[in-house]
């Protein structure tokens, strides 16, 4: 089963039975068997993965795509058979190359950086979930929780979801997590 919770503004733990690891944290977490950093770092300890590239992790696979000149790293993990998109902040287009990359998305982790952009980013990705991340911009955020029809929906301290038949099999799931 997976669990994801919110830590802070844009960084998400996700804990798969014995295994945790945290995405975007602002600086790496030593506790934890991973941290997915969102900037690239000249030399990234152990357990820490902050360049585009494809790693494995005892069952967890993850991808990191970079963005421009490599500044700016988002994540894919693969893990019980759920595919999560974690995109970095702020949001940008995403190219043909980037959506190939990110492939068939199970739940996306979506900075609310620009609602516009981020109506267009689910569109163009249809997860079966969605949680929007609050970032700096308290209505940028409440924008695209309007947006998506999540506006009122009762905040969750987590989320779970039990292999991908935990996923709505139609429509989309949005959570908002606090």
């Amino acid at each position: 089963m997976l669990t994801f919770s919110l830590q802070n503004s844009g960084t998400v733990k996700v804990v798969n039975g014995g295994k945790k690891l945290v995405v975007f944290p602002d600086k790496p977490d030593p506790k934890l068997d991973l941290s997915l950093m969102a900037h690239s770092e000249e030399e990234p300890g152990e357990g820490v993965i902050s360049w585009p590239g494809e790693y494995d992790f005892d069952g967890l696979s993850v991808r990191g795509i970079g963005h421009g000149e490599g500044d700016k790293v988002s994540f894919v993990i693969d893990v019980d058979y759920v595919r999560c998109a974690f995109l970095a902040s702020p949001l940008e287009e995403l190219s043909d190359h980037i959506l190939e990359l990110l492939g068939d998305i199970d739940v996306l982790f979506l900075p609310a950086d620009d609602a516009k952009l981020g109506q267009k980013i689910i569109d163009q990705l249809d997860p079966r979930a969605l949680i929007p991340l609050e970032m700096k911009d308290k209505d940028a955020y409440s924008d695209l929780l309007d947006k998506c029809g999540a506006k009122g929906n009762s905040p969750e301290k987590e989320f779970k979801v039990k292999g991908r038949g935990g996923l709505r099999a139609e429509g989309r799931e949005v959570v908002v997590l606090k």
